[in-house]
């Protein structure tokens, strides 16, 4: 037997979702995880292309994982009226911030205009890892903010241990009118408020499944329904119940599944607003 074939077990939503926030590009097999993506009913991605490593192995690959993913598909009999919808974020990461250089931007110009593309990001402050000194982290943050408004585009924003100070730059600049996403939201309800009351959605991801994340879930609780988004940030933080294992978009059922039960409403209208909150951010669908 063919280990391609798509095997998986996800919780039946209902409805079809999105993952807001992946990196296909990571993993070993994206044309795999995009046909596991449709058995699991999630039919719309947004993946992630960091311009200081090789964004060009997305945008240039992207159609080939597509086709790939449909002829699978063809080949097991899978029903696929459509495959996921990719869009692309685009930008610098904080831990890459030290690579922002002019090239560096003139290069994330031009990716940006690309029809495919939804938002710049991910940006932001990572103060835990300090992988880019934090001059630098700030430089390229507002740097790329300024391009987001410049182009009419949403940003994706990456905050760790920098929650105060990122807010503070957001305030300065502004939100953009397009939207922001603050991706993998794992502060609590108070943090949570202020970027709702600026105009912020909120992207959770795997650590909501954790039965330990009570100041998580204490933020979801806050969060409207029309401002929740979900993602996997695949293929890292990895949901229960496959912690320990790589990451992939149809694991994003298990978070959508999570915040419908912290929420108390059914997983099927957590899915359909989380794809419409994700359409109406990053572009795309009808």
């Amino acid at each position: 037997m063919d280990e391609r074939k798509p095997r998986i077990e996800v919780p039946r939503l209902g409805a079809q979702t999105a993952d807001t926030h992946a990196h296909l590009d990571m993993l070993d097999d994206p044309a795999g995880a995009l046909e596991r993506a449709v058995v699991a009913g999630v039919m719309y991605i947004a993946t992630v292309a960091d311009v200081t490593e090789a964004p060009l192995g997305t945008f240039d690959a992207l159609g080939s994982w597509i086709d790939e993913a449909k002829e699978r598909m063809d080949l097991w009999g899978v029903p696929h009226p459509e495959t996921p919808e990719v869009r692309i974020i685009v930008g610098v990461h904080p831990h890459n911030a030290k690579g922002y250089t002019p090239e560096t931007a003139d290069t994330l110009r031009q990716l940006a205009v690309d029809p495919r593309v939804g938002a710049i990001g991910e940006i932001g402050l990572d103060f835990h890892y300090d992988h880019s000194p934090r001059d630098h982290q700030r430089r390229a943050f507002e740097a790329q903010l300024g391009l987001a408004h410049e182009l009419g585009l949403p940003i994706a924003v990456h905050l760790r241990e920098a929650h105060e100070e990122g807010i503070a730059i957001l305030r300065d600049l502004g939100v953009p009118k397009a939207g922001c996403i603050i991706h993998c939201f794992t502060e609590g309800p108070k943090t949570a408020e202020m970027l709702l009351e600026m105009g912020c959605h909120i992207s959770f991801a795997g650590p909501v499944t954790f039965a330990r994340a009570e100041i998580i879930h204490s933020a979801v609780e806050v969060v409207p329904i029309d401002r929740l988004l979900a993602e996997t940030d695949s293929p890292f933080m990895t949901p229960v119940p496959h912690r320990g294992r790589s990451n992939e978009p149809a694991w994003v059922t298990f978070t959508v599944a999570a915040l419908a039960e912290i929420k108390g409403l059914s997983p099927a209208d957590v899915a359909t607003a989380t794809l419409t909150n994700a359409r109406r951010v990053l572009g795309g669908g009808n």
